[in-house]
């Protein structure tokens, strides 16, 4: 496998291509060029942030492999979806915690696509009793969850998105000096990235830079739902 240097610009130009072209038609003639400008790289950055994601935890998933690695699949699943397109227009790769086998674990994230590339951490959409443990811990220990948010390289990174409730969740009081955090249906932070981040020959020193300073937040979810970090 070839040493990672950052990912080229040929990557969104595939992308771009795949998007206006997606069919299975399209992919099978530039499949080369997937493995070339996509898979190969991924694979290679992958490799590259081994060491750095043991260091946060040993507890999260680094695999370069075709199936059931960190490199999230491109074909997308049409089972339910009206937009009957087989392919994603993104790159996911997402260091996920060894407790779960989906996207809704608790992970380390880079999305890449012509129209936004960020890190991503934390969870997104847990399960019902997920969400709820969480929502728990955080009435539970706020002290701790504040800690966990407020290091200054974690906020001049990262911002807390995702989806809400509209009001406080059963069992909550509407008044709770948390309620804003309470109300999340997403326990997610993001760092956005420009194209000449994500091609940059220090890309695995900003990625270690960037998930290290979400070891606390890391730390607070994995606690609130049991398992270990």
């Amino acid at each position: 496998m070839s040493k990672f240097s950052g990912f080229s610009p040929s990557i969104y130009q595939f992308l771009a291509e795949l998007e206006q072209n997606n069919d299975k038609e399209w992919f099978s003639a530039n499949r080369d060029r997937y493995e070339a400008e996509v898979r190969g790289p991924a694979f290679a950055y992958i490799e590259a942030m081994k060491a750095s994601i043991d260091k946060i935890s040993p507890h999260f998933r680094v695999e370069a492999k075709k199936v059931g690695g960190s490199l999230m699949r491109i074909h997308r699943d049409i089972r339910f979806s009206k937009d009957k397109s087989p392919y994603k227009t993104n790159v996911g790769i997402q260091f996920r915690h060894t407790s779960g086998c989906d996207a809704h674990a608790p992970g380390f994230y880079l999305h890449i696509s012509p129209e936004e590339s960020f890190f991503g951490v934390g969870t997104w959409h847990p399960a019902g009793g997920l969400l709820h443990a969480i929502r728990k811990w955080i009435d539970k220990h706020p002290k701790d969850w504040k800690k966990s948010i407020s290091p200054k390289s974690f906020r001049d990174r990262f911002e807390l998105v995702g989806d809400s409730l509209k009001r406080a969740p059963k069992g909550f009081d509407s008044e709770h000096p948390l309620i804003v955090d309470l109300r999340r249906k997403d326990f997610i932070a993001v760092q956005n990235l420009d194209q000449g981040d994500v091609s940059s020959k220090e890309f695995i020193k900003e990625s270690a830079a960037a998930f290290r300073s979400a070891k606390p937040f890391m730390n607070f979810l994995c606690q609130a739902i049991n398992v270990p970090f």
